[in-house]
């Protein structure tokens, strides 16, 4: 076995400095009433001895975990399995540079459909993506005390803060699939009320009259992975024969989709065109390639954990907007602008 060197503690420093380990710990600290020549003496020696503070102690005499958990709403089936958590991954690594930032732990929780799975975790706070409509999550969480930001809004203020992400990109996408050609376009969504659902939704909803009359809407459940959406497009097929087009926000469902066009002999994007809200190893692999948005989830990130460290240290909360997306132009859409720019940004 390895053999680990002792580590320097209080109690070593004191005895070289011929103090009070109480003495040394208000030295450190710049607490209390010490000499300003012992001060700096002390803090001579216990750099000399190479002494370093114990960061569990210091949160324990604070009563503080300093630790914050990134948390999805989303089913494994959506975020998991085939996609790996790229998504969630891809969020967790600047959320994490940024907590360290700002002197804290960054928790990864996997998907849970439990919320009394969270219950053992120390943690100050939480940033919870596309929470459901009065999320039992959010809500399990912000009675235990924790504060909470959430990524797209729960409704009924019941989280602390929110990061706005718009309309989730309908508007971009939409306005690319009519400018390919689309006539009738599919909205492929979660039948659960997770937010960026209900911000689809929204969007359709408030589009002048006769503007929206070229989209229908139609669900899936999430549990259901890839194949709840390739079952929910065959439906959709059977009642809208003149679909041309499919934007399903999440990816799990788009490439679903992708397999009832083929099963039905409807080429992509020939026939139809599809689209996706996340820029994942789901789209970049499908056959076609998926048209789909960058989230731009370094900037989401920073967004979220602003907004929660400004919770933590007692300010208001309230809600900040999520940084614009591009379109990623691929494959799957590219009907009659074969050299489409691939990076089309969201006014």
């Amino acid at each position: 076995m390895v053999e680990r060197p002792k580590r320097v503690t209080i109690a070593d420093v004191a005895a070289a400095a011929g103090v009070a380990q109480g003495t040394v710990s208000h030295a450190l600290r710049d607490k209390g009433r010490v000499d300003p020549r012992t001060r700096k003496r002390i803090k001579a020696i216990a750099a000399d001895l190479g002494y370093r503070p114990s960061v569990r102690a210091q949160r324990l005499r604070g009563g503080s975990s300093h630790t914050i958990a990134l948390v999805t709403a989303l089913p494994p089936s959506i975020v998991g399995e085939a996609a790996r958590l790229d998504f969630f991954l891809e969020l967790a690594l600047p959320i994490a540079h940024a907590c360290i930032d700002h002197g804290y732990s960054l928790v990864l929780v996997p998907p849970v459909e439990d919320p009394d799975h969270l219950a053992t975790l120390d943690i100050d706070g939480a940033i919870v993506v596309d929470p459901l409509e009065h999320d039992s999550i959010c809500t399990d969480l912000v009675q235990r005390g924790v504060r909470v930001v959430a990524v797209g809004d729960p409704g009924k203020g019941i989280v602390d803060g929110v990061v706005d992400r718009h309309d989730g990109g309908a508007s971009l996408v939409v306005q690319h699939l009519r400018s390919q050609g689309a006539r009738r376009i599919g909205a492929l969504l979660s039948s659960e009320r997770h937010t960026t659902a209900r911000a689809v939704e929204m969007y359709l909803a408030g589009q002048p009259t006769g503007s929206a009359d070229d989209v229908v809407t139609f669900t899936a459940p999430t549990a259901g992975g890839e194949d709840a959406g390739r079952r929910a497009t065959l439906d959709a097929l059977d009642r809208f024969p003149d679909l041309d087009a499919v934007y399903a926000p999440l990816d799990a469902f788009a490439v679903g989709a992708i397999r009832a066009l083929t099963e039905r002999g409807r080429a992509v994007p020939d026939d139809v065109l599809v689209a996706t809200n996340y820029d994942g190893r789901r789209a970049a692999a499908s056959d076609p390639p998926i048209t789909a948005l960058d989230l731009n989830l370094p900037g989401l990130a920073q967004s979220a954990v602003e907004l929660l460290m400004d919770v933590l240290a007692g300010q208001p909360g309230g809600t900040m907007p999520a940084p614009d997306v591009r379109l990623r132009v691929r494959q799957s859409t590219q009907r009659t602008l074969p050299h489409a720019d691939p990076d089309r940004g969201l006014a």
